[in-house]
């Protein structure tokens, strides 16, 4: 009888636990959906910056030399850099030296869908709503509901 007592007082402990983690996850999302919608906003009026239908903005930085464009089923190589909307760097290429190659349909749909806009040799700057990124989720450095912003430079299309 009193094991069960204990359990049920450690169940109730740990669900509470899940409860606290759930609600604070949630109110920081919500405070970067906001944020990040904020700057979505302010960030259409610049002067280049395209916005698609999914939300997506994208800066055209560099021109590229290629023709083709690459589809969700190639390979590619590219370099990027990742930043949140407050400036902190969190992942890149640049840093390494190393640029990578991944397959199209490996990487968030801010991605997917901004080089299938590319050619080889552009560099864009993609500025990715929460949806189109990692959303609610949490993932290293990036907090719920980030806006991110992303300067890749198309190597090569396999």
């Amino acid at each position: 009888m009193e094991n069960n007592y204990i359990f049920a007082v450690l169940l109730f402990i740990f669900a509470g636990i899940l409860f606290y983690t759930n609600h604070r996850r949630h109110k920081i999302a919500k405070e970067h959906i906001e944020e990040g919608s904020e700057f979505l906003e302010k960030n259409a009026k610049e002067e280049g910056v395209i916005t698609t239908k999914s939300g997506l903005q994208y800066l055209i930085l560099e021109e590229g030399t290629g023709e083709n464009h690459p589809t969700l089923s190639n390979k590619v190589k590219v370099h990027y850099e990742g930043k949140l909307i407050n400036g902190e760097v969190f992942n890149s290429s640049y840093t390494r030296n190393q640029p990578i190659d991944f397959g199209v349909k490996q990487v968030i749909s801010g991605w997917q869908e901004g080089l299938q806009l590319m050619v080889v040799g552009q560099k864009a700057r993609f500025y990715i709503p929460y949806k189109l990124a990692y959303g609610l989720r949490k993932v290293g450095k990036i907090p719920p509901g980030s806006c991110l912003i992303f300067e890749i430079k198309l190597l090569e299309i396999h």
